[in-house]
């Protein structure tokens, strides 16, 4: 009897001894000012943060001697050990500003397009993953070409929260590119289960000829957390249940891959039996409206 609560104790001193918090904060290397909203991986892991607005970060990781992957809109990525991030500096990368163009708008027509047939909804807490819907081109958008809106499908119980929306170009390999947008793009999600639209004519975005991945990224700070107390079924004991919101709807449908950022790059999915199958997925319940 005393060997088994010998090892009961060992086994719960492991676990507990396995698991360490550290904390850091994300400053900018010329300025020293902090970054908020700045997206942190342990490298090649599903495990992520987000830097909060005075830049602060905490995170739980099973082993200290991994790498942690640092990227943000506007600054070189950094991959640094998690021993040495207790102050990271990031350096702001160099915008090359396009030339001015001015558009014809109209904005005469406007249609709506990432609808799908399938209504069934989910509704998930993927963590601090970045999940893209990709938009493939048609013919049929010459004559609406500009970007007008995006629509987010959410449900929150708080009463404002706030998560990133990202547009991005398409590479030669069908991957996410390039950003579009050089600044981030940041929303406020009321409480309720919602479509919320939010208008982007001012970003003068034209719909690329070889499609556009849009994602959103949920942010893992302070002000999106709501913690309630439950009672494990098994045990019966209580414990604190973390949620940060707004939580995303998804469609239930056939796509040929999936897309996420974790772990400080994208991964794809696709159908490890056959590639050439479509999978049946949960993707993001995300709209575009082009305009004219």
């Amino acid at each position: 009897m005393k060997e088994h609560r010998f090892y009961v104790l060992l086994m719960i001193f492991m676990t507990y001894s396995i698991t360490a918090q550290i904390k850091g904060v994300v400053k900018d290397s010329v300025s020293g000012m902090p970054i908020s909203f700045v997206n942190i991986w342990v490298e090649n892991e599903e495990i992520g943060t987000t830097s909060d607005f005075d830049g602060s970060f905490s995170m739980n990781v099973k082993e200290t001697n991994k790498n942690l992957v640092f990227s943000a809109l506007g600054f070189q990525k950094k991959t640094i050990k998690i021993v040495n991030a207790k102050e990271v500096f990031l350096q702001a990368t160099v915008i090359e500003l396009n030339e001015v163009v001015l558009l014809n708008k109209k904005e005469t027509k406007v249609i709506e397009i990432g609808k799908t047939p399938n209504a069934i909804l989910q509704t998930f807490d993927n963590g601090p993953k970045i999940e893209a819907k990709y938009f493939p081109y048609k013919d049929s958008y010459k004559k609406t070409q500009f970007i007008k809106k995006v629509s987010i499908q959410t449900d929150s119980k708080i009463e404002e929260s706030t998560i990133k929306i990202h547009f991005y170009s398409v590479n030669k390999d069908g991957s996410p590119g390039e950003e579009l947008l050089n600044n981030d793009f940041l929303v406020i999600i009321k409480k309720g289960v919602l479509k919320n639209k939010f208008d982007i004519s001012d970003h003068n975005l034209v719909m690329p000829t070889n499609g556009i991945f849009v994602a959103y990224e949920k942010l893992m700070i302070e002000s999106n957390k709501l913690e309630r107390q439950i009672v494990d079924p098994y045990t019966k004991s209580k414990k604190t249940k973390t949620t940060h919101y707004p939580l995303v709807l998804y469609n239930y449908v056939e796509r040929d891959f999936l897309y996420s950022f974790f772990g400080g790059k994208w991964n794809k999915k696709v159908n490890e039996q056959d590639s050439n199958d479509k999978l049946t997925i949960f993707e993001p319940a995300i709209n575009l409206t082009l305009t004219n």
